[in-house]
């Protein structure tokens, strides 16, 4: 090796690139409540966790999750490119080509789809009705002040997945969970916009804070995580939660509480912690009361 060559810095291997490129361990805010949903659904049908459908849920939530964020991080390359924030993203230095990239969110797809087809004819049969969304999200910031909807919707799938993968039938107890998860996660995707205002204003891209502004993305996020709040209590309900689950709302409710004290409309210097810390606390606090509630509650290894 020449010292000229050894001085020039190492890019990352293809796969440590996209794996990188996809957030693969941002997985933690979604996949426990599929988690949740899918556990819940073997308490009520015979009350046995059923090791390898679990098996697969996670493989098709990862494989679902990461077409997802490849295909944003590649539909918003250009975007990416012109935001100081987001200009070091490896599509946009080079660390990792638009034609891998496809590469691996086509792998990702297949092995979403794999999952779905060996878990029940039901779930293969909707598995488009939830990749939909995920490409529509990225596209929605040029033609909607409210993209964040879209992202809800989309993260709303994963615990509906999640009980439809165990029974193969419609459960709008995982509905109204997988309304708690997503409009939890728009909101505070609210507050993690904030940071882009100026850039999305100069580049042209939609969001509710380049629209309304700081303050009222601020507010917008309160809201969404008191009514995700309201319908993790109703989700508690109708599933006859006991002690363990209802603590673990009272966790939730306090990290959000926490969130919403150290992110203020004149003050986003700790939104980083709101966003990575807080909101991957909740999801994992809420799993494991959720499962103790049901070990609990008779659910068998």
């Amino acid at each position: 090796m020449t010292s000229a060559s050894a001085a020039l810095p190492q890019q990352p291997g293809r796969t440590k690139a996209f794996l990188r490129l996809v957030m693969i361990e941002h997985s933690v805010f979604a996949l426990p409540f599929a988690y949740i949903a899918a556990l819940t659904a073997m308490y009520e049908w015979d009350e046995n966790i059923h090791w390898g459908r679990l098996f697969l849920v996670t493989v098709a939530m990862v494989g679902l999750r990461t077409f997802a964020m490849a295909a944003n991080r590649i539909i918003d390359r250009e975007i990416d490119a012109r935001n100081p924030r987001t200009a070091h993203r490896e599509l946009v230095t080079g660390a990792m080509s638009v034609k891998h990239a496809w590469t691996g969110a086509l792998i990702a797809l297949v092995v979403f789809l794999g999952a779905a087809a060996l878990l029940n004819p039901l779930c293969l049969a909707l598995a488009p009705v939830a990749v939909i969304p995920m490409v529509v999200y990225p596209y929605g910031k040029r033609f909607t002040d409210f993209p964040q909807a879209i992202l809800g919707l989309a993260q709303a799938m994963g615990p509906v997945g999640g009980w439809l993968a165990i029974t193969g039938s419609w459960s709008w107890d995982a509905v109204v969970l997988g309304l708690a998860v997503g409009i939890w996660i728009g909101g505070f995707d609210l507050i993690y916009a904030c940071q882009d205002v100026a850039a999305d204003r100069a580049i042209g891209v939609k969001s509710v804070p380049a629209r309304f502004g700081i303050p009222a993305a601020i507010w917008g996020a309160r809201g969404c995580h008191a009514v995700t709040t309201a319908l993790f209590v109703w989700y508690a309900l109708l599933t006859d939660a006991g002690a363990f689950f209802w603590l673990g709302l009272l966790i939730v409710a306090g990290a959000f509480v926490y969130e919403h004290t150290i992110v203020r409309p004149n003050d986003l210097s700790r939104l980083n912690r709101a966003f990575f810390s807080v909101n991957g606390f909740i999801g994992i606090a809420l799993f494991v009361c959720a499962l103790l509630d049901l070990l609990v509650r008779g659910l068998t290894v």
